[in-house]
């Protein structure tokens, strides 16, 4: 049995990946597992090369993970309450499969929401150690930035110019240019923290690195044409800086970000934001959200059943159609609200609210300010501020079974697993 390498405290430096792979190799099987799972959901390493594109990777990981598991010496079965919000609203959502309008549709999109129940448990029981977040939340934080980075290349590279499909991410939970936003949306507080915390304690490639890495979010969400990620993106500059707003310098930073974003928005981009409540896109999408609503008045306990919108609004709302087929509702609560009824959205809105108001309250060692230690405390504002755009956006596009909300709540249990215990 390999004997684990404690990283010390001068090892939590950003980048130094010597200390970090040397003590990744000691980890156990479950811990690799976990962070190869979140590698390949993530980087997509199957779609860069094809010829690997021959396994489920991200499954055969997860059950590695749950295998490994009942053999890792530092697993953490401690529930919080999101726990039990998540497991409720999976009950729900299990429940409605049963009354649904058509079952059949349910039992086909099933895995897209009941995985992440399976995901957030093994995450929150293996990742329990301060070394462990570190090094998972860093497979993660860097996954996002390759993507980020690889992204707003594309749109500097066509000279910002505009496209209907706006960006496109890797295959997967980000190949369209909406999601592609949202998970900018997630990303950018992160960087921004760590840069603002970081910046006079890096190596220089490191400082220019973050500085990419924190703009780089910025340029996709711009380029992406999504425009819920880009309010939703002003709300998270308002959030960040609302305590230093009245100060010189900040209103100076602010101007300057906003201005550049409007000089470089594309003219058919600003033209959208004119128009928005005028034009077809925006008009459907209102009828989706007054139908939706009339739809779980009609059905308030269990809705019409999970993943059932786009079926039943096409047979029951054919009036309320402006293109050739109906799509999903383009918003969070009318999803869920639809899909399980006010029961189900009840519990994700509580789960929301956990989230977003979900304490943090290290053990005592921790408070001592460290750059170590104060470094926890910026993921934890990012992440919430990530799930702040998350329901901003949310508004605007029909993404509450994809990875955003659970993964930050994941990463969110495990970081306070790993420092309160």
């Amino acid at each position: 049995m390999k004997t684990q390498v404690a990283l010390k405290d001068t090892d939590f430096i950003f980048l130094k990946v010597k200390n970090l792979w040397t003590h990744f190799k000691s980890e156990s099987f479950a811990f690799k597992c976990i962070c190869i799972y979140i590698f390949v959901e993530y980087f997509r390493p199957q779609a860069i090369i094809p010829f690997l594109d021959f396994l489920p990777w991200a499954q055969l990981f997860l059950i590695l993970s749950f295998i490994g598991l009942f053999f890792d010496r530092n697993k953490s079965f401690k529930f919080y309450s999101s726990y039990y919000l998540t497991i409720s609203f999976f009950l729900i959502i299990n429940v409605s499969i049963l009354t649904a309008w058509d079952p059949s549709i349910s039992i086909e999109k099933y895995i897209l929401f009941s995985q992440w129940v399976f995901i957030i448990f093994l995450i929150g029981a293996i990742v329990t150690t301060r070394e462990r977040f570190y090094i998972f939340f860093l497979v993660f934080f860097m996954c996002c930035c390759k993507i980020a980075l690889g992204t707003a290349k594309i749109w500097v590279m066509r000279g910002f110019s505009f496209t209907g499909w706006g960006l496109m991410g890797p295959p997967g939970y980000f190949q369209n240019s909406g999601e592609l936003a949202v998970l900018m949306l997630i990303l950018f507080p992160i960087s921004y923290y760590i840069f603002n915390q970081l910046k006079s304690n890096v190596r220089k490639w490191e400082y220019y690195f973050l500085v990419l890495v924190t703009i780089a979010p910025i340029l996709t969400i711009l380029g992406s044409s999504s425009r819920g990620a880009q309010i939703a993106l002003l709300m998270q500059l308002i959030v960040i800086f609302r305590k230093k707003v009245f100060k010189l310098k900040y209103i100076i930073f602010l101007s300057f970000i906003l201005i550049l974003g409007w000089k470089v928005l594309p003219e058919e981009q600003k033209l959208r934001f004119t128009e928005i409540g005028e034009d077809r896109t925006s008009n459907q999408r209102m009828l989706y959200w007054e139908n939706g609503w009339e739809i779980m008045k009609e059905n308030p306990f269990l809705g019409i059943g999970y993943f059932n919108f786009q079926s039943y609004y096409q047979v029951h709302y054919p009036e309320g159609m402006l293109y050739d087929k109906a799509q999903q509702p383009h918003n969070i609560f009318v999803q869920v609200g639809t899909d399980s009824g006010f029961t189900g959205l009840f519990l994700f809105i509580l789960i929301l609210i956990n989230c977003l108001f979900m304490s943090f309250k290290p053990r005592k060692a921790m408070y001592k300010f460290s750059e170590e230690n104060i470094f926890y405390f910026q993921i934890w504002k990012g992440l919430k501020i990530g799930i702040w755009g998350f329901v901003v956006a949310g508004q605007f596009v029909t993404i509450a079974y994809y990875p955003f909300l659970w993964i930050s709540l994941a990463l969110q249990i495990s970081l306070k697993k790993s420092c309160e215990k």
